[in-house]
């Protein structure tokens, strides 16, 4: 089935519509391989670009020398050598009919940075901006933003240029992704790139390859939707005009009259050029990255796929698989951010637990981890966007220090579950009758502990699969759990709810991440 929704890029048209000797006048590199870039050291680093058919293209820098030839498409590419750190700005130049030089070359650890809106979050929208603003001098934190661009094919190129920390470039930098990059880079004193790929609103499917979603049989359902999605666009466009038309006019109307108007605009439908497709994220925002050199990825989304959350786990993993084919780099590090807590639904509703779920069955992949962020300051529960980002960005941090870079002194993650069993719940129980579960933790730093005056958040459930809040007790590093409703328990459960009140953390405050012994 064709995944492509009907939508050609413009660059592509006007690529198809040249003369194919004329395609590129002068020698252009990748927008990445800009004035303020900063490579990736200990690795080797491609850079490549466009020039005339045939022309030879000569890269320097660093004390390397690499020429190459174009080929008949006009593409070029060479490989420096790895490079070591270096925080000296440096000149990078590169040859052909036409000379391109850049300064303020810095050579560092690079980081991409993507997913949907809470990555997208800029500074100056966080709490304390005002603060992060006026401390943000940093020139060898940058940042560089993929302008946001849905693709029905794989482009060659993006738009974005690379900007220095300081007090009047930070507050349009991505909020989770600059407190990242400050922990790194003050740990490792070295210069950090960000790039920063993300787009608000997005599921996971839009940034997976063409190529992952054709793989697995089982995105059918994926791609059969859109093409639904798709048939049904003309019928909801012109009901949206007629609706949206309307609005206008009573908008207008209330406006003469002097009075408020509140009332939302219709919502417009997806479409083919909308960027929920399928692939077409990867195809605008991921494609034209490769093949970059960097040391790993972090990744806050979910949200927009909390109602399809038994899909994520394979659409996840696939999508992490196929990154790392793409950029051709081995295992590289991918971190997550777990989704916070949300008042969506019902009190009991437990949509995000399941998609919390996904992402944790998704470290059954190699070199990746994991930030929770589910206690209460991280969290506002009525707010999907919660404005606390600088201790989001610390956490994935410190899975980057401890996981990527090898500081294993560094607790990187709070407690997880790792076992129960039967026991008595008081003196009066017997182990042949028991009434409560005991609740086993592994990881994190020393023993859990709740700072609220009870531990909340725990459910059990007899062989009747109906789950009641649960009475629970620290007890030695463990919890014991138990409820009068359910004098036999076979099953527990813990922040599963999509905002749940659950405070257990570590001695460093890192939270017990949320979790099920059932498989119901």
């Amino acid at each position: 089935m064709n995944l492509r929704p009907r939508l050609l890029h413009p660059l592509l048209l006007s690529l198809l519509a040249a003369p194919a000797a004329s395609l590129f006048a002068d020698v252009k590199p990748s927008a990445l391989f800009q004035d303020h870039a900063v490579l990736q050291r200990e690795k080797p680093v491609p850079v490549w670009g466009v020039a005339d058919a045939g022309e030879k293209v000569t890269v320097t820098f660093a004390g390397q020398s690499l020429s190459t030839t174009a080929d008949a498409a006009g593409r070029w590419s060479v490989t420096l050598a790895p490079l070591p750190t270096s925080a000296t700005p440096a000149t990078l130049t590169i040859a052909g009919k036409n000379t391109v030089t850049l300064s303020d070359i810095v050579v560092g650890e690079v980081w991409l940075a993507s997913g949907q809106s809470n990555m997208e979050w800029i500074v100056n929208n966080m709490h304390d901006a005002d603060l992060e603003r006026r401390t943000a001098r940093f020139p060898l934190i940058r940042e560089i933003k993929v302008k946001k661009t849905p693709a029905a094919e794989p482009a060659s190129t993006f738009q974005g240029e690379w900007r220095a920390a300081a007090p009047d470039t930070v507050g349009t930098f991505s909020a989770v992704a600059y407190a990242f990059a400050k922990d790194v880079h003050l740990a490792l004193d070295v210069p950090v790139g960000i790039i920063n790929s993300s787009w608000g609103g997005t599921p996971v499917e839009a940034w997976m390859s063409p190529a992952a979603l054709a793989s697995d049989p089982a995105f059918a359902v994926v791609r059969e939707r859109w093409q639904k999605t798709l048939a049904d666009y003309p019928a909801k466009k012109s009901a949206y005009d007629i609706e949206l038309a309307a609005w206008q006019a009573e908008k207008a109307a209330a406006e003469a009259a002097g009075t408020r108007f509140t009332k939302m605009s219709p919502r417009a439908p997806q479409g083919p050029d909308s960027p929920h497709a399928p692939a077409v994220l990867h195809n605008g925002m991921i494609a034209p990255l490769l093949p970059s050199a960097l040391r790993g990825a972090i990744w806050y989304q979910g949200e927009s796929n909390a109602g399809r959350a038994s899909e994520y786990h394979a659409l996840f993993s696939s999508m992490i698989t196929g990154w790392r084919s793409d950029f051709a780099q081995g295992n590289f590090p991918f971190f997550w951010v777990q989704l916070a807590a949300f008042k969506s639904g019902r009190a009991d509703a437990t949509e995000w637990a399941f998609l919390r779920e996904a992402q944790t069955r998704t470290l059954a992949l190699p070199a990746t981890g994991q930030a929770v962020i589910l206690d209460a300051a991280l969290s506002d529960f009525g707010d999907i966007h919660p404005r606390a980002k600088i201790p989001v960005g610390r956490r994935l941090a410190r899975l980057a220090l401890a996981r990527a870079y090898g500081d294993q002194a560094l607790a990187d993650s709070g407690p997880v579950f790792a076992s129960f069993e039967p026991v008595a719940a008081n003196l009066e129980a017997t182990p042949a009758q028991p009434a409560a579960l005991r609740v086993s933790f592994t990881g994190g730093e020393g023993k859990i502990r709740q700072p609220a005056p009870t531990v909340t958040g725990f459910e059990i459930a007899g062989e009747d699969r109906v789950f009641h809040p649960a009475d629970a007790r620290l007890d030695n590093g463990s919890v014991i759990v138990s409820a009068a409703a359910v004098p036999a328990p076979v099953a527990v459960r813990y922040a599963w709810r999509n905002h749940p009140v659950a405070g257990l953390q570590d001695n460093l405050g890192l939270p017990v991440a949320p979790f099920r012994s059932d498989t119901w």
